[in-house]
């Protein structure tokens, strides 16, 4: 039976389908996700996703797999600064597992099974000697022997896979141009990657939900720098304290978003991408919240957050002429590149003051702060014009601007100009504050 829930969740996924589509993701799958059992839900997902036609660079990793194989082959596990050092013998066990996770993954990806979520998807994969590695050296007096680094990777190859719709599958080991073969991590591979394609989204698939606060609660949006300082106060889960620093790193280099989805929540990834509120933790170089000039291509926007409030009577009806002509004295917030607030700033130089109008944030998220950021903003706008005070007329959220400083007056200390405009049938309350 259709749902009014479901109806209002595809439309809210609209906005992101249209944005995804034709943009590179990387995603980052841990071994563990693939050996204990977690990625048949998560191969569905990345099926939709190229259905939807997000072009996908997959980059998985061994390090359970490989233990795996050293403890029934009784080869010795050797580490150094918490890297794995790869001897001849451990190297041999590497491209084992290597072999066995890329089977599994592909494998997974191709299921069509009638009445399941895969039927009829054929996604092709692709791979190869697209990494070039160079090895690690000596560190510390360690010979790290087979360990390597990435040295290049094959961006017009991979961007031709992508391009011919295919998914790359990338696996964390390179190759020499000596033809030796190195031992790589998946975070490296997949941070590299995401940089060198200069990728829309770098995802790595952890653990938990993403970052937790001490209060318990989901920390769903970082600016690098608060992600950064997170890392260094510690006590954070161990895949996380691996992870962050390459998120922090690809946003830094050029990544727009990194994210850390839970790998073992069901439809955490599309939750994550597709709902405003998402379901793990994004990382992004800058604060997502910016309030800006708005532009005669901001009037749409501005007119569906403005018309529920006019209709209740908040907000005095305003035409689309109107907005146009007026449309240098306006604002709007935006959160991650889409519009979720606006307000107005009227200047009466003559008399000192201006006024604030038309502030206006979305139902959603009104208990988010952006109308407190719209006001500040406004408030930063006066004092640069060199201004003493902020005025507004309102009738139904008085005690709002009571709580943040203004204190009501009689309509006839409007400056006269605005006076003149004053409808006594509406009645509005005039608050000022002094700035």
């Amino acid at each position: 039976m259709l749902t009014r829930e479901f109806v209002l969740s595809f439309r809210e996924a609209a906005p992101y389908i249209n944005a995804f589509r034709g943009k590179t993701f990387v995603l980052a799958v841990s071994g563990e996700t693939v050996a204990e059992g977690h990625f048949p839900g998560l191969a569905q997902d990345i099926n939709l996703l190229t259905t939807l036609g997000v072009r996908i660079v997959l980059v998985h990793g061994i390090r359970p797999q490989i233990d795996s194989l050293l403890n029934k082959q009784g080869v010795e596990r050797q580490f150094h600064r918490q890297k794995r050092i790869t001897d001849l013998p451990t190297l041999d066990i590497v491209k084992q597992a290597v072999g066995l996770a890329r089977l599994d993954i592909e494998a997974t990806l191709s299921m069509g099974m009638p009445n399941s979520p895969m039927h009829g998807s054929h996604l092709r994969i692709s791979g190869g000697n697209m990494l070039t590695a160079q090895p690690l050296g000596v560190i510390e007096g360690m010979d790290m022997q087979y360990t390597g680094q990435v040295r290049r990777i094959d961006i017009p190859a991979i961007t031709e896979r992508l391009a011919a719709g295919d998914l790359v599958l990338l696996s964390p080991i390179g190759y020499s141009p000596t033809g030796e073969a190195f031992n790589l991590t998946m975070e490296e591979v997949a941070t590299h990657a995401a940089i060198a394609l200069k990728a829309e989204k770098l995802i790595f698939l952890v653990d938990g939900r993403g970052i937790i606060s001490f209060e318990d609660k989901l920390l769903s949006t970082l600016t690098a720098q608060q992600a950064e300082d997170l890392h260094e106060a510690g006590n954070l889960p161990d895949d996380i304290t691996l992870y962050l620093p390459y998120a922090i790193r690809a946003t830094r280099e050029g990544v727009s978003r990194a994210h850390l989805v839970s790998s073992k929540e069901d439809g955490a990834l599309l939750a994550e991408l597709f709902t405003r509120g998402g379901n793990g933790t994004m990382v992004a170089r800058d604060p997502l919240v910016k309030v800006r000039t708005a532009t005669i291509d901001d009037i749409g926007d501005i007119l569906g957050l403005i018309r529920p409030l006019e209709e209740q009577g908040i907000l005095v009806k305003r035409s689309r002429e109107l907005l146009e002509m007026e449309i240098g004295n306006y604002s709007v917030l935006e959160h991650d590149k889409r519009t979720y607030g606006c307000v107005a700033m009227h200047a009466f130089p003559d008399a000192d003051t201006a006024e604030l109008a038309c502030l206006a944030v979305s139902p959603e998220h009104r208990d988010a702060g952006f109308g407190e950021a719209l006001l500040k903003h406004v408030e930063y706008q006066v004092r640069t014009r060199g201004l003493t005070s902020l005025f507004v007329l309102t009738t139904q959220t008085a005690h709002w601007f009571v709580e943040r400083g203004f204190v009501e007056t009689d309509p006839s200390r409007l400056p006269l100009s605005r006076q003149q405009l004053y409808n006594y049938q509406r009645r509005s309350k005039v608050f000022v504050k002094n700035l």
